[in-house]
């Protein structure tokens, strides 16, 4: 059985080299994809700056992973080999998930498909383990932290909401010093203010 741990640990490690290949493929995507397509900056300049950008998000998230997984769900209940088929799905999805994503040209962000990821992958094998043993749906909160995931997903949901307000109330104070004619605008100016 052991050859076989081996083999999972291999075929990971190789999955691994693989997902971080397409997650920073997927980070230059979402940084690059604006910039090329306002016409921003030089292409060469904008390359410049997406890589410094994806240095410095490698050297700062040290430990953001260990969070999500060491919180979603309870270790210490899983045997190694369901750990393993855990990390190994969650390889593999997050490969499939984002290159495809990356295919169609839509936006997704690795850290929230990873999160999702390790959730699905511990409860699908808890699930497994729960009708296994005890088919007791209960026993559920003994092997996630359902608690720790609510306040990651919420906490996610909380910065989208928090980036779209300030980006609106950012993008209009821009517009209004950089591109607005009193001339052009005078009509919807009186309009507004009659009202």
């Amino acid at each position: 059985m052991e050859q076989y741990y081996f083999l999972i640990v291999g075929v990971i490690f190789v999955l691994a080299f693989f997902d971080i290949v397409v997650g920073v493929t997927n980070d230059a995507v979402n940084f690059m994809g604006s910039a090329i397509g306002s016409d921003a900056a030089p292409f060469w300049l904008i390359n410049v700056i997406v890589s410094i950008g994806i240095l410095l998000g490698v050297s700062f998230s040290d430990g953001m992973m260990e969070v999500a997984q060491n919180g979603l769900f309870v270790p210490a209940k899983y045997s190694f080999y369901e750990i393993m088929i855990v990390f190994f799905s969650v390889m593999l999805v997050d490969i499939l998930l984002l290159d495809f994503l990356n295919t169609l040209g839509l936006p997704t962000s690795t850290t929230l498909a990873l999160i999702f990821e390790l959730l699905g992958g511990a409860f699908a094998i808890s699930l497994i383990r729960i009708f296994g043993v005890q088919h007791d749906f209960s026993a559920l909160n003994e092997y996630l932290n359902f608690g720790f995931a609510i306040k990651i997903v919420s906490g996610i949901i909380i910065s989208i909401i928090l980036a779209i307000a300030f980006g609106i109330v950012i993008q209009f104070f821009a517009r209004l010093l950089f591109s607005f004619n009193i001339k052009k605008n005078i009509h919807f100016w009186v309009v507004f203010l009659v009202q």
